[in-house]
């Protein structure tokens, strides 16, 4: 801690030692308000220095001071809440003597409440005429300098009131994050679906290719993992007679973190009957049109520098996919060419990927996918018909046998959904899961494990379904234009400072 920093918290400990001797309590248990700061602003924003005068109103309000000015008797500050700011203007001979005292021993920072009338002042700025202050909570550390413009990015994530304090545009994310679920919530429920909670700790971590954590429940003897999806538990819903269900829920997967990727994430997942991957398609397109338009006003969206149109969806199958956007640093396939192990690989090598040799046809084809079209998907597209051996819970395309019906939303160069016209044969569904075991063997952590309790469920029937997962964060990132997942979540994963390991140092 510098020198300076030091000196304020000792300035800020003894003005709260002077407050405490003139009998003022610096943590009180309550202030009753009349109306939030915010609401002062919506209400009388627009009246006049006439109007204001006629109505002679008087509010109690509550925030944080974010600025003091002024000198001798008469002080004016900024007091903030809910986003937004009202200015005060505080005369001594109008509050009196004590309670100016208690004023002048305010900080940027302090929790105060104060009573007083709506006016404007001569330069037309809305204020208050304070009559009465208090002190409701006494900030002892000094915000950041220069509190309207917080940037360290580190300590914004880490510190994330600060960041909420200091950067009002903080704010405008997670009400926005907070209507894109509300959205929906409601669009689902509109159309007939019933939300519902699954288990987040699961005798067996099923329903994605995803590395989890692990953890152990002492009264109960065995392991748990935390969900890497709640898929195999909403389908046995759906094998019980629930034909429409949804849960926005909380998925953990020990990965590696990236600006697109945190440890601890939310999706919405939702199951269907009676569908395949084409409906689904249209019903995204349906309930995404409506969501972006609702939360933005627009269909159209600015997402660093491309403007995302989420009322016209581009669809392509992987292969036509590969096939558009292949480089001319490479020669030019062909559609057979692609049927070929070998080819792949070495045009992957032409690419500069690493390449496993051992790798399957279609876990090859994905990564040529991923190298050659993913960067080029700016605009809203459903990539669909993935290879087979990359998708052991999707239904086989009857066309072409080494696909599934499959598809992935992309936009804005990312993926945002994944969802399939369901595997419902639970003898097929076995010989997967003894695929995805056999990978495991060989080293493959994101394997499917076996769940022989969903095998169970399924050999009572499953209707034919088509299931669906969007990632929350990812669309708030688009919608929200930012580019790193960390922006829109509260509290994302960081390492603990200075490297130090926090489970130690409770020891």
């Amino acid at each position: 801690m510098i020198k300076s920093e030091k000196n304020s918290l000792k300035e800020r400990r003894d003005k709260l030692d002077k407050i405490k001797e003139l009998g003022f309590d610096p943590y009180p248990h309550r202030y009753e308000v009349s109306h939030e700061v915010s609401e002062l602003i919506c209400e009388f924003s627009s009246a006049s220095v006439e109007e204001l005068k006629l109505k002679d109103v008087h509010v109690k309000t509550a925030g944080r001071v974010v600025s003091m000015r002024g000198h001798g008797k008469v002080g004016f500050s900024d007091l903030s809440g809910q986003g937004v700011k009202i200015q005060l203007y505080v005369r001594e001979d109008k509050v009196g003597d004590e309670n100016y005292r208690l004023y002048k021993l305010f900080d940027i920072g302090d929790i105060i409440g104060v009573s007083g009338k709506v006016f404007r002042t001569r330069m037309g700025e809305l204020s208050l005429a304070v009559d009465r202050v208090h002190l409701l909570a006494k900030s002892l550390c000094p915000l950041p300098d220069k509190w309207h413009g917080l940037r360290d990015v580190e300590r914004r994530f880490r510190q994330r009131y600060l960041d909420l304090i200091a950067n009002s545009d903080v704010r405008h994310i997670f009400f926005r994050r907070g209507r894109i679920i509300r959205e929906i919530r409601e669009f689902f429920d509109e159309h007939g679906f019933l939300e519902v909670e699954t288990p987040m700790m699961q005798p067996i971590a099923g329903g994605a290719a995803a590395r989890p954590f692990k953890t152990f429940h002492e009264a109960l003897g065995i392991p748990l993992y935390l969900r890497i999806a709640p898929e195999l538990y909403l389908k046995r819903l759906t094998i019980g007679g629930i034909d429409r269900v949804y849960e926005i829920n909380r998925n953990f997967r020990n990965e590696g973190i990236s600006i697109q990727h945190n440890p601890e994430f939310t999706m919405l997942e939702f199951y269907m009957t009676y569908v395949d991957y084409n409906d689904l398609m249209n019903f995204t397109e349906e309930m995404l049109t409506r969501v972006v338009e609702r939360v933005t006003e627009s269909s159209k969206v600015v997402f660093g520098d491309d403007v995302l149109d989420f009322g016209d969806f581009k669809r392509l199958s992987m292969v036509e996919a590969i096939l558009k956007y292949w480089p001319n640093s490479i020669n030019d396939p062909g559609k057979n060419h692609l049927d070929d192990r070998n080819f792949l690989i070495q045009s992957l090598k032409k690419l500069g990927e690493n390449v496993e040799e051992s790798a399957s046809w279609g876990v090859l084809l994905v990564q040529l996918f991923e190298a050659i079209v993913e960067p080029r998907l700016i605009q809203p597209t459903f990539i669909y018909d993935y290879p087979k051996d990359t998708s052991p819970l999707a239904k086989t395309k009857k066309s072409d046998t080494r696909f599934v019906e499959r598809f992935e939303l992309y936009a804005g160069a990312f993926e945002i959904a994944n969802a399939y016209s369901e595997l419902n044969d639970p003898l097929e569904q076995e010989k997967r899961f003894e695929q995805q075991i056999q990978q495991k063997e060989k080293g493959n952590q994101e394997a499917h494990c076996l769940d022989k309790e969903y095998l169970r469920a399924m050999s009572y029937g499953l209707p034919p379904t088509g299931g669906f997962g969007l990632g929350i964060d990812r669309l708030t990132m688009l919608l929200t234009n930012r580019r790193s997942i960390r922006e829109v979540i509260f509290f994302p994963q960081l390492r603990p400072e200075d490297g130090r390991n926090p489970e130690k140092e409770q020891a």
